[in-house]
């Protein structure tokens, strides 16, 4: 931890306070000044009548990333923390890239750091060193152990705990107690249950407001960072009754469990806002309200065959029945008109609301669209509380000071995603435009060079790439300067990757094409055996792009048999949530082959399609699998395996 010189300012009543107001898997679409029909957000309205509100703000895909990002002023690729995995144990020492790469990847891709390195400068540290008082109160995910959380990062009082992404619960008892936490996972922060049922959204608010009644007449700088609304989606019924017949006239949104907790969230800012009120601190106090990552549009409510596997006892018992009877099916949240959501690099991943507001200093109730991020946080609260960069250490971001004063322009050539991980990709907005550049095809984004213009195409439908070649190589070319300014890990070539297109055909990888999920694919005699993980199995694959209705065949066995299903989305969806593009079918048990016939109804073109099979507790055997349209089609044929 660096400690900066204590620096003499003026009276206290002259030194603004900073509050970061921070919600976890907030999408730019959740609120009802960023356009939600459903959601009731009262208080974030309020706010937004009294601040500037951003309409291009970008967070990152995921949160950790974005969270180093806004402590540090850098972008992930200079900072090393790239992915979510701040629960996890520090490797010691940290290996930039894996020892070895699988045969069937082209490319090894980089590590992420799981923890904040103590080296770097905070804007915590910063402060604390010019005479703020400083609290961190709720998540972190930037590390596990006691030598990475927020006490050794410049903040002085804290309430947060450790390891887990989301709270292990949003009721007391919070499930973050030394008992009963496995070995090496008993330092969890320091987190206190309240009685029985208390919510941690209420719970995180008291502690950030007696932090504010004990520093009422010092300087301080308030990190109040929710768990909501992240996993595990903990909620109050008497907020979610009210939403379970409310009808979004938008036709996008309707999740109750998902409203309910906005609603708390909303509240929690609500009281945060009137405790500055009442003890006239308004006035002198910039306040910022912010999103890590872009709305989760992906469930966690286990399908059809692993709910068969979940019985009263089961850990996700409770919440399954919970999630079914609030929410059926659906996603967490819709960000339409943008695309996909968190985990991704499209504009529903990391565009997320931003609004701030400085009394007499902020015009209210103004918006603007320039292009900020994360890193720009730290340099922006420096600036405006007159205080200087600190000289040894690297600030990739910018103020938009004067773009909140209303004094000036924010001139910026590019605003940089780098994320390495699930799909991976780094983009460049820049203007207008919109670059997404990946190293590899990927089955479900066979583009490696999507080219948006956003102004026109918000919800990145059409790939310009081809028709403007000019935009694409000038977009090319600000990437590439970005890898080498930051020093960012590019993947690299795998020595061990079995080029597939080089080997005779009858040495050709038999299920290219179909991507495993959750299982593992073994070459046997005559056939692929699939092995599935205790959760939701599924060959995946994007080469069955045909329109209309499609004819599923498949040849396999299983000792124990069950349902299967195909769930397909086509090239104007975001995610799987039709209930409509949903078919079953039975594998009976036994050793015998079994002919599966199916049809999909498909209406459009498809994008991917989804076989799920019954493998969780005995494997399933496969010998053909064939999808056709008419006179187009795809077999996979594994008879002739040796």
């Amino acid at each position: 931890m660096l400690l900066l010189p204590w620096v003499s300012l003026s009276a206290s009543k002259d030194r603004p306070n900073v509050v970061l107001f921070l919600v976890d898997d907030m999408g730019w679409m959740d609120s009802t000044p960023y356009g939600s029909k459903y959601y009731e957000t009262p208080n974030m309205e309020k706010l937004s009548k009294l601040s500037m509100r951003f309409t291009d703000a970008y967070a990152l895909p995921l949160c950790s990333p974005a969270r180093a990002s806004i402590l540090t002023g850098q972008y992930s690729s200079r900072h090393g923390i790239t992915s979510a995995s701040g629960h996890r144990p520090a490797a010691k020492p940290f290996a930039p890239y894996p020892a070895k790469g699988k045969a069937q990847q082209k490319f090894i891709y980089p590590n992420s750091k799981n923890y904040l390195e103590p080296k770097l400068v905070t804007l915590a540290e910063v402060l604390k060193g010019q005479g703020y008082r400083t609290g961190h109160f709720g998540k972190w995910h930037l590390g596990l152990m006691p030598e990475h959380w927020p006490e050794t990062q410049g903040f002085e009082t804290t309430w947060h705990c450790a390891p887990d992404p989301g709270p292990p619960s949003y009721f007391s008892p919070y499930g973050v107690s030394k008992e009963g936490r496995p070995t090496g996972q008993n330092k969890v922060g320091n987190i206190t249950d309240g009685p029985d049922g208390e919510y941690i959204t209420d719970r995180l608010t008291d502690e950030a407001i007696k932090f504010i009644d004990a520093h009422q007449d010092e300087p301080f700088y308030l990190n109040l960072w929710q768990y909501g609304v992240h996993g595990p989606w903990g909620h109050k019924l008497e907020y979610t009754r009210k939403f379970i017949d409310k009808k979004d006239p938008r036709g996008q949104q309707s999740n109750a469990i998902m409203a309910s907790m906005l609603k708390s969230v909303d509240d929690s800012l609500g009281r945060v806002m009137k405790k500055l009120d009442d003890l006239r601190l308004t006035e002198n106090t910039l306040f910022i309200f912010y999103s890590d990552n872009g709305g989760n549009t992906h469930s966690n409510i286990p399908d059809s065959k692993q709910q068969n596997l979940i019985k009263p006892g089961h850990p996700k018992w409770a919440f399954m029945q919970d999630w079914k009877k609030w929410a059926g099916d659906q996603p967490p949240t819709n960000n339409h008109p943008l695309r996909e959501g968190k985990g991704r690099i499209y504009e529903g991943g990391q565009r997320v609301p931003l609004m701030v507001r400085w009394p007499g200093k902020i015009k209210p109730a103004t918006t603007t669209d320039a292009i900020v991020g994360p890193i720009d946080l730290y340099p922006t609260v420096l600036d405006a509380l007159n205080i200087p960069l600190p000289g040894d250490h690297i600030v990739d971001g910018k103020s938009f000071l004067p773009v909140l004063r209303g004094t000036g322009e924010f001139k910026r050539e590019a605003l940089f995603t780098w994320f390495p991980h699930l799909v991976p990709a780094v983009s460049v907005r820049a203007g207008d435009w919109k670059l997404i550049q990946r190293w590899e095809p990927h089955a479900s984004y066979p583009e490696t060079r999507e080219l948006y213009n956003l102004k026109k195409d918000i919800g990145e439908t059409t790939n310009l790439a081809k028709k403007n070649p000019a935009k694409l190589k000038e977009m090319e070319g600000l990437i590439s300067k970005f890898i080498k300014d930051t020093g960012a890990l590019e993947p690299k070539p795998n020595p061990d990757y079995q080029e597939r297109t080089n080997r005779p055909q009858a040495n050709r990888d038999p299920v290219n094409g179909l991507v495993p999920k959750f299982c593992e694919i073994s070459n046997k005699s005559g056939f692929i055996q699939v092995t599935g993980e205790n959760r939701p199995t599924f060959l995946g694959t994007a080469q069955a792009r045909f329109s209309g209705k499609i004819a599923f065949k498949m040849t396999a066995r299983s000792k124990s048999g069950g349902e299967g299903k195909l769930v397909w989305k086509t090239t104007d969806q975001e995610d799987f949530s039709n209930p409509d593009q949903e078919v079953t079918f039975k594998i009976p048990a036994g050793e015998g082959w079994q002919e599966i016939e199916a049809a999909l109804p498909v209406k459009g073109a498809v994008q991917i399609i989804r076989l799920y099979l019954p493998a969780q507790s005995e494997p399933v055997d496969i010998q053909s699998i064939s999808y056709s349209a008419g006179q187009r089609n795809k077999t996979w044929d594994f008879k002739g395996l040796k």
